[in-house]
């Protein structure tokens, strides 16, 4: 046999010890290891009980079809829609994206949420089954002299808790919206939602709405102004066009989108998820007990040495 070869084999024999000790070593005191492990689950699971329930409540949308405000209209009867301002160049935006980059804006949330979330929002830390009431710090918020203890949170630090608490998602091939909300108690979870799928219809109403008045003055000013007899049916028709948006906001319920999974109250709570957090646990607590065993078995073994 070469000498590099038996140098190998030396090196190969070696291993083999090594890892046979090592094993050796966790055999020795495999019911600790066991031990580790339990008593990890036992914590881990500890602490999953005191981790309160969060229920998630979601609605599944589809956005309507249709450019916002007076665009759309303009990209129909052409370049005339220079007039009133519109640039028909450029890219359309629909409604539903813009309604969407609104619903998760902070003036969204001041205007349609903060005055009646902010409680819920800001001071609850669990919820009563039994009662189906929010139980309320009272650090935070004094129920019986329904004031705020420090001063009422403002519109900013709110709507940074809410955010948190609300989960947009869009799919851009079919349409779909996810709105998810999620909260200690499902019947806010569930009201909050609410609240954002008819505020963000509201919004885009009255923007639209406003948006047609303003062009219809402005045609009509122009119309009265023009003194060419050939523009005047085109007047009469951007005209009329405005006029059938506004009718259509107006009279519309599901306005950006259509509602195909309206939000209940959740029966389940979505987190936490108490299993796994005591499977980790003791996973853990297992994984730390056999690196002691290791430190102190090569330690005696060096010492002994």
């Amino acid at each position: 046999m070469s000498e590099k070869s038996q140098e190998l084999h030396l090196q190969n024999l070696n291993e083999e010890v090594d890892i046979r000790e090592v094993f050796g070593a966790l055999w020795a005191k495999r019911w600790a290891l066991v031990l580790g492990g339990i008593v990890g689950g036992i914590l881990a699971a500890g602490y999953s009980l005191s981790l309160p329930n969060i229920y998630k409540s979601q609605t599944l949308l589809v956005a309507k079809n249709g450019a916002s405000g007076v665009a759309g209209m303009a990209s129909q009867l052409g370049g005339l829609a220079g007039l009133a301002g519109i640039n028909i160049g450029a890219e359309e935006t629909s409604k539903s994206q813009i309604a969407l980059e609104v619903l998760k804006s902070r003036e969204f949330f001041r205007e349609y949420l903060y005055e009646d979330a902010v409680i819920p929002l800001m001071a609850a830390y669990d919820w009563d089954e039994t009662s189906r009431e929010v139980l309320l710090n009272p650090d935070i918020y004094d129920v019986e002299k329904n004031q705020w203890v420090g001063g009422k949170p403002s519109v900013q630090k709110a709507y940074q808790v809410f955010s948190a608490h609300l989960s947009v998602a869009e799919s851009d091939r079919s349409g779909l919206v996810t709105l998810e909300i999620q909260h200690y108690s499902p019947i806010v979870a569930r009201r909050w939602l609410v609240q954002v799928t008819k505020g963000i219809e509201d919004y885009s109403r009255k923007k639209d709405i406003s948006e047609s008045e303003k062009s219809i003055a402005f045609l009509e000013l122009q119309s009265e102004k023009n003194t060419l007899i050939s523009l005047n049916e085109v007047f009469a028709n951007l005209i009329e066009e405005q006029i059938k948006s506004a009718v259509l906001a107006s009279a519309s319920e599901d306005y950006v989108f259509q509602v195909i999974e309206p939000p209940v109250e959740a029966e389940k709570r979505s987190s936490p998820n108490r299993a796994l957090i005591t499977l980790l646990g003791a996973l853990l607590a297992g994984m730390i007990s056999t690196l002691a065993v290791l430190i102190r078995h090569f330690k005696t073994a060096a010492r002994d040495a």
